[in-house]
């Protein structure tokens, strides 16, 4: 008869003592110190695994988790839309890269501490860190510099260390489809560790740039007139010496620094353009802004906001070119969004057709006070060359040879303005509670004649983008002054909320 099935030897840290916290940077510390040592754990034994040193068993190290315990009912009286759990009971999240997120979780369980008169409590989670991300970048780089990687890094990795599980990788939370076996601490920030991770990665896949450059405030664009409009505006600040910016940091990490801290520039541009380059002025505390060129199409839309939206932006913004619908708009008019019809469907799964995507007063404000400040219009002027209106955002670029049915679509919505990216960056920042924007500049109106040929377009970019990306930047600056509970107001929010922004 066959023997006993044998378990392997499971080899782990010593496992972390779960202490209370009534001083948020005393957690935050906890959070980092458990985080550092376990993922040095993983890394200690994967380099020596890769070194030819096979592990006496399968090693594992999971994720921090902060939770707070509440027991009352009563009602919190804050300014704030977040910072407060909506229900008593056990709340809970896994947490990584504490030290990316060092003033974002202080801010987040400070809030919780205040409103609740409660501590917190930090420890390990039962969420083991998968081993692609104990490392910052490319796991299969740092095997191959050891020699052995290439050769080693195959199917039996899975049977000596954790890997990434997609299946758990889901946006559940966020999409208000998360369903709790009984008994289970419910959620206290959107994002799970192992799904933050996943996306912490993305970015520098996608746009070049590691994650630690990116700014609070955050420009989409789908045309590189902007990116060069962006960068120069960006160097004459730094050699200028102008106080507010630190730096500035292209593809590749590239960072030159204000002439007013010494000036100079250090890194190498990679020698491909990524997929999205961005670009990021960094001012203290990243309140500085982002601007990424996404590209042509609702699925590069979607793609880049599904990754931005874990580092918890105070606002995006979409700025780039559309196809004016109707005949009394004229090139270079201004379109500002305040409804959207998704005809891109790269969100239907996530986001219901049926949920609304509400224009944001604090966004539309600060959107239309920067058109006139900058063009130093008003009154009827203003609204002559800026309409307020719906953008349909379709997936199919060649929309004008539809056919009629396309045609009345277009005009039974009401729509004044059509492009392929905006309605997909609106939605997920509905759906990930981030404050969002839609500025945009019409091109072309093929509707009635009016083409966009080479050399005209040409002209037409070299007229309005530098106003237009000026527009946006002043937009952002409002935003910036704005407090908190204006800014993250209520109306993204749902009456069952995580605590956490």
């Amino acid at each position: 008869m066959p023997g006993p099935k044998m378990h392997p030897v499971l080899l782990t840290p010593p496992p972390a003592v779960t202490e209370a916290f009534t001083d948020a940077d005393a957690a935050v510390a906890r959070l980092e110190e458990i985080y550092a040592r376990n993922t040095q754990f993983l890394r200690s034994h994967f380099e020596a695994y890769v070194n030819g040193k096979p592990p006496a068993g399968r090693i594992r190290a999971n994720y921090p988790f902060v939770r707070i315990t509440t027991s009352s009912h009563v009602r919190l009286d804050s300014r704030l839309a977040f910072g407060f759990v909506a229900a008593p009971g056990i709340h809970q999240t896994s947490v990584t890269r504490p030290d990316l997120f060092r003033n974002y979780l202080t801010e987040q369980i400070r809030l919780l501490i205040e409103n609740h008169g409660v501590a917190v409590e930090v420890g390990e989670s039962c969420e083991t860190i998968p081993i692609h991300f104990a490392y910052r970048r490319d796991i299969n780089v740092e095997a191959a510099l050891s020699g052995n990687g290439p050769s080693i890094l195959g199917a039996s990795l899975r049977d000596v260390f954790d890997v990434p599980d997609l299946a758990a990788m889901d946006d559940a939370i966020a999409n208000g489809t998360l369903e709790l076996p009984p008994g289970a601490p419910e959620p206290l920030a959107l994002f799970r560790a192992a799904r933050v991770d996943y996306s912490l990665r993305r970015l520098y896949h996608y746009t070049g740039t590691d994650p630690e450059h990116f700014q609070n405030f955050v420009i989409f664009t789908n045309y590189q007139f902007y990116v060069d409009a962006f960068i120069a505006l960006c160097q004459e600040r730094l050699s200028s010496g102008q106080a507010g910016p630190d730096a500035f940091v292209g593809p590749g990490n590239v960072i030159t620094r204000n002439a007013r801290l010494g000036g100079g520039t250090t890194g190498i541009a990679p020698e491909r353009v990524p997929q999205m380059p961005a670009f990021h002025l960094v001012e203290p505390g990243d309140r500085g802004i982002t601007l990424i060129n996404i590209g042509t199409g609702p699925s590069n839309a979607r793609n880049i906001t599904d990754h931005v939206a874990v580092l918890r932006p105070h606002a995006w913004l979409m700025l780039g070119h559309c196809a004016g619908l109707r005949n009394t708009q004229r090139l270079g008019d201004y379109v500002l969004a305040h409804a959207y019809v998704r005809e891109d469907h790269v969100l239907d799964n996530e986001l219901p057709l049926w949920a609304p995507i509400p224009a944001l007063a604090e966004m539309q404000v600060a959107l239309e006070g920067a058109v006139g400040e900058v063009t130093g219009l008003s009154g009827f002027d203003l609204k002559r060359l800026m309409r307020t209106g719906t953008v349909a955002s379709v997936d199919n670029r060649n929309w004008e040879i539809g056919g009629r049915s396309t045609i009345r679509r277009l005009s039974q919505s009401r729509a004044i303005a059509l492009d392929m990216e905006s309605a997909a960056i609106a939605a997920n920042g509905f759906r990930f509670r981030v404050p969002y924007g839609t500025l945009l500049c019409v091109s072309d109106k093929p509707l009635h004649g009016e083409l966009k040929l080479a050399g005209m377009a040409s002209e037409f970019y070299r007229q309005r983008v530098g106003q237009h990306l000026e527009i946006g930047l002043k937009a952002l600056e409002t935003l910036k002054l704005q407090e908190s509970e204006r800014l993250h107001s209520r109306k993204l929010r749902s009456f069952a909320e995580v605590a956490f922004q």
